[in-house]
C-alpha cells in the first residue's frame, strides 16, 4: 500500500513524511457525506495523497460527485473490481474507510494537514534534486542556474501547495470574469485593471490587467521612462496598507521596478523631482533654496512609505528577473512590475549561436509567462528602431518594434509615446523666413504635450491620448481638455 522508497530514501534511510490514518478518515468522510467533497477540493488534489490507491480512491469519488450521482462504498467498489488493498479485497478496504471515519467535522482540518505532509515530500524532492544537480558537472546548468530552478518550484509550492494549476473549468473562468465586471462597474464602470494615474489612458485601457505583457516604447528622449516612473508612483501611491489582491484595482499596488539602465539613486530623483515640482537638474546640482529643500524632504516623507521597490542590477538574464520577481511578491507582495528595458535583458545563453531575434523572443516569451505565473501587469519599455527617423511622419508603428515580430506578437497591449514638440525644436528654421511662422504656429501647438500611442490592444480599441508634459520635472499628467482621445480604425 505505501510507496516503495526511492533512491534519496535508500541512502538517507527516512521514510517520507506521510499519515495513512490521516488520509483514510478524509476518504471515510467523503463517502458518508459528499458535501464534504466541496468543502476540501479546492485545498487537496489527489496528488496530495501519498498512498497510490488513495489517490485513486479520491480521483473516483471526485469524478462520482461531479457527474451528479453518489459516491457510496457500493458505488465506489465497482471501480475497484478484483483488486485488493493492503493485503484485502478492495470491496471490502472501501466499505472500511466508511465504517472507520470518526467525523465529518475535521474534514477540512485533516485534509489541511495532508496538503503540509505533500509539500514536506515535495520540499525533500526539491532537495534532493537540488543536490543530484550540484553534483553533475554540465556546463548548460551552471550553478546560478539551478538557484533560479530550485527558487521557481519553491515559489509555486509556497503559492499553491502544487507545482501546476493545470486546466481550469470554463465556469471557474467565467465566475472571474463576473467578479472583474463587477468591481468594475462599482467603480463607475470605467476600470477592470488597476489605474495608471492617467485618466484618458485608464479610459481606453481599463486600468493595467493582471497577467497582461504591456510594451512602451519609444525613440530616445521620448519620455518612455518618465512615463513608466509616473505610473509606478502613481500606482504605489494609492495603494492602501491591507487591501487584498482583488481589491488592488481600488487601491492602487505594490510595484516592482526593474531599473537596468539607470542606478535606484537616479530613478528616486526623477520621481523626486516630478512630486515636488523641482527640477532634476537643480536636484542633482544642489541649486536649490531653502524653502525647495524643504519641500524635497516633504516629499521624501510621503514617498519613503510607499510600496514601491527598485532592483537596479544590470545585465540580468530573463530567468534572474524571473526568480527576483517570484521572491518579490513571495517577501514584499507584488501587483505590477516595470522593467526598464527590454533590449537590455539577456535570454538563458544556452546556445551561443542563437540570433538576438531568437534571444529577444525567449525575453518576451518570458515575460508574458511571467505575467500568468506572477497574476500581475508587467509593462516592459523598449526602444524602436533607427527607421523611425526616415520619415516625415514621425510617429511609431508596430513595425517600428526592434525584433518587431516577438515582441508583437507576445504583447497584450503596445504603447508608443510621441512627443512633436522635441522633433520640431531641432528643425527650428530661421527667424524672419516664411517657414518660421509656420514652425511657431505648429511648436505653439506641440508645446508642452505628448501623445500615448495604443498601437496594439487585445482587450479593446486602439488609439491616440493626447497627455500633458512637463519636461522641467519630467512629469506626464492628463491634459485638461475634452477632446485628448483620439480612437483608431
Amino acid at each position: 500500500m505505501n510507496k516503495p522508497l526511492d533512491h534519496a530514501e535508500l541512502e538517507i534511510g527516512r521514510i517520507q513524511p506521510h499519515n495513512i490514518e490521516l488520509e483514510q478518515q478524509v476518504l471515510g468522510a467523503l463517502l458518508i457525506s459528499n458535501d464534504a467533497f466541496h468543502r476540501i477540493e479546492d485545498i487537496i488534489k489527489a496528488e496530495h495523497f501519498f498512498s497510490t490507491e488513495h489517490q485513486r480512491i479520491f480521483e473516483c469519488i471526485g469524478k462520482l460527485i461531479r457527474g451528479g450521482r453518489e459516491a457510496k462504498p457500493v458505488t465506489v467498489k465497482t471501480f475497484f473490481e478484483h483488486e485488493t488493498i493492503a493485503e484485502i479485497p478492495a470491496a471490502e478496504y472501501i466499505a472500511r474507510l466508511a465504517v472507520g471515519a470518526s467525523t465529518i467535522i475535521n474534514a477540512v482540518d485533516y485534509a489541511e494537514a495532508i496538503l503540509e505532509l505533500a509539500m514536506r515530500r515535495t520540499l525533500i524532492s526539491i532537495g534532493g534534486d537540488m543536490v543530484d544537480a550540484a553534483y553533475e558537472p554540465d556546463p548548460d546548468n551552471a550553478p546560478k542556474v539551478q538557484v533560479e530552478a530550485v527558487e521557481k518550484r519553491l515559489y509555486q509550492l509556497a503559492e499553491n501547495g502544487k507545482t501546476g494549476q493545470g486546466f481550469v473549468p470554463f465556469n471557474e473562468a467565467l465566475g472571474h470574469a463576473l467578479e472583474m465586471a463587477e468591481a468594475a462597474h462599482k467603480r463607475s464602470g470605467r476600470l477592470s485593471g488597476i489605474s495608471t494615474g492617467l485618466k484618458d489612458v485608464d479610459e481606453l485601457l481599463g486600468g493595467l490587467q493582471r497577467s497582461d505583457l504591456v510594451i512602451l516604447a519609444g525613440r530616445p528622449a521620448m519620455g518612455k521612462t518618465s512615463l513608466a516612473t509616473n505610473i509606478a508612483f502613481a500606482i504605489a501611491k494609492d495603494f492602501r496598507a491591507g487591501a487584498t489582491t482583488t481589491a488592488a484595482s481600488a487601491n492602487g499596488g505594490r510595484v516592482g521596478f526593474f531599473s537596468l539602465e539607470m542606478s535606484a539613486e537616479q530613478l528616486a530623483t526623477r520621481i523626486l523631482a516630478e512630486q515636488s515640482g523641482i527640477s532634476s537638474s537643480l536636484i542633482r546640482r544642489g541649486a536649490i533654496n531653502y524653502n525647495q529643500f524643504n519641500d524635497l524632504v516633504e516629499a521624501t516623507s510621503v514617498m519613503s512609505a510607499i510600496p514601491f521597490h527598485i532592483d537596479q542590477t544590470g545585465g540580468l538574464t530573463i530567468n534572474q528577473l524571473a526568480a527576483r520577481a517570484r521572491r518579490l511578491k513571495r517577501t514584499a507582495g507584488l501587483d505590477v512590475l516595470i522593467v526598464d528595458y527590454l533590449q537590455l535583458l539577456a535570454g538563458s545563453g544556452k546556445r551561443a549561436s542563437d540570433s538576438r531575434v531568437q534571444e529577444i523572443t525567449e525575453i518576451t516569451t518570458g515575460l508574458k509567462a511571467l505575467a500568468k505565473e506572477l497574476n500581475v501587469p508587467i509593462v516592459a519599455l523598449s526602444q524602436l528602431s533607427r527607421q523611425v527617423e526616415n520619415r516625415e511622419d514621425k510617429r511609431p508603428q508596430l513595425a517600428d518594434l526592434r525584433e518587431s515580430g516577438s515582441i508583437e506578437q507576445d504583447a497584450d497591449v503596445v504603447l508608443f509615446v510621441y512627443r512633436e514638440e522635441y522633433y520640431l525644436q531641432n528643425r527650428k528654421p530661421p527667424e524672419g523666413s516664411p517657414e518660421f511662422v509656420e514652425w511657431s504656429a505648429k511648436m505653439e501647438g506641440a508645446h508642452g504635450t505628448a501623445e500615448l500611442i495604443i498601437g496594439k490592444q487585445r482587450h479593446g480599441p486602439t488609439g491616440t491620448v493626447k497627455l500633458q508634459f512637463d519636461a522641467e520635472v519630467t512629469r506626464f499628467s492628463n491634459l485638461a481638455t475634452g477632446d485628448a482621445i483620439n480612437l483608431g480604425d
